[in-house]
């Protein structure tokens, strides 16, 4: 049986922003079936679903209409890439343009349903409720923080591929939410309302253009473009190599903090094997409805080693301009990532390097990574 870790931790579990009626249902989905060394998180997230209802029937009557009358008139940028390849840093970096941009934060993402009502409050009296770094890699964390908004549509309908590291158990029935493929019309729906509906939240008293993040994301071009049609992505890339042992990393300190089934750790592998392989063929199937003009792609190492000159290219490929009055606030924040150690992986066994090259060849092909052993990262 798998050692269990941070089996008492309560922290990093953005199931506590659900809402009763959704958590009830994904219990009912899962058949109950909670691992008892987790059952105290059970307990824990079914006592804030039932704050976080009031609170949402309290903030629909009093912004309801409100956030329903909003339009967005600005395209979105939406980051894309795979979990672990920077997309996290990228957006970061995009986020310092705060004339052009805004971006949904770690309190909101967590908190859809309520968080014109509570985050105010919140934030200033509970700032210890987020951790300062990020488990899997130390990246400075608070309520504040550019986050990925996956979570916000998850919480409000049930439908994501993050549900299966809650409930490991059943997390194939979770797959298909990735990029939606064989999904029935009437989730599709339900899931971009929502997803519309948290933009228009972020939208309603701020008429800056939304910078999105999720890696699921990538494998959703043709969905995002049927609710934003003028959408502009950019597309992150990093070493394959690199990516599978991050995200094992990812699995082995992130996931221990979500998880309310008992995980099979001998499962985790072929996971981040298959999701890989899903994302990408939905990615590369629907990258030519994109209008030109409207994509551009960074290299994580090429980002890494000048993040200046990478986003001023950003800029000009997607003709979003203000980047000469944007450089100097962008310059500043590099200077502060200076100190900043990602983290390091010995080199990969070589049964695992030969999978790894085998089932994601397109990726090292299309990018021109080398197969051959990588050096120690």
């Amino acid at each position: 049986m798998a050692k269990l870790k941070h089996r008492w931790s309560l922290g990093h579990n953005y199931m506590t922003g659900v809402t009763f009626g959704v958590w009830l249902r994904l219990l009912a989905q899962n058949r109950f079936r909670l691992s008892p060394a987790y059952w105290h998180r059970v307990a824990f997230i079914t006592l804030a679903s039932l704050a976080n209802s009031g609170f949402a029937a309290w903030e629909t009557l009093r912004h309801g209409r409100a956030v329903t009358a909003v339009q967005i008139t600005k395209p979105p940028l939406f980051i894309l890439g795979h979990w672990r390849s920077g997309t996290t840093l990228l957006h970061d970096l995009l986020a310092q343009d705060t004339v052009q941009f805004q971006f949904a934060n770690t309190y909101r993402v967590v908190n859809p349903l309520t968080f014109l009502t509570t985050e105010r409050a919140v934030t200033r009296l509970f700032p210890g409720l987020v951790p300062d770094k990020r488990p899997m890699d130390n990246m400075p964390l608070k309520f504040t923080s550019p986050q990925e908004d996956e979570f916000a549509p998850l919480l409000m309908t049930g439908l994501s591929v993050y549900l299966g590291v809650s409930f490991p158990q059943t997390g194939a029935d979770y797959e298909k939410y990735l990029s939606f493929r064989g999904v029935p019309r009437a989730e599709i729906d339900r899931w971009k309302a929502a997803f519309l509906r948290f933009c228009k939240k972020l939208s309603l008293n701020d008429n800056r253009a939304l910078l999105l993040k999720s890696p699921p994301h990538t494998a959703r071009i043709r969905t995002i473009l049927e609710l934003f049609p003028d959408a502009r992505f950019v597309h992150i890339h990093r070493d394959p190599y690199t990516v599978f042992q991050s995200q094992r990393h990812f699995f082995n300190t992130a996931g221990w903090y979500t998880y309310l089934q008992r995980p099979d750790l001998a499962a985790i592998d072929e996971g981040i094997l298959q999701r890989h392989e899903t994302m990408y063929d939905a990615y590369f199937e629907d990258l030519a409805l994109i209008p030109a003009g409207h994509f551009t792609e960074v290299r994580f190492d090429a980002l890494e080693a000048d993040p200046v000159a990478q986003v001023a290219a950003i800029y000009q490929t997607l003709g979003l301009g203000g980047f000469t009055a944007f450089r100097p606030q962008l310059e500043r924040y590099v200077a502060t990532l200076a100190g900043y150690k990602k983290n390091s992986f010995l080199t990969l066994d070589p049964a695992t390097r030969h999978l790894v090259a085998a089932r994601w060849q397109r990726s090292f092909t299309v990018w021109s990574y080398p197969t051959e052993p990588q050096d120690k990262r």
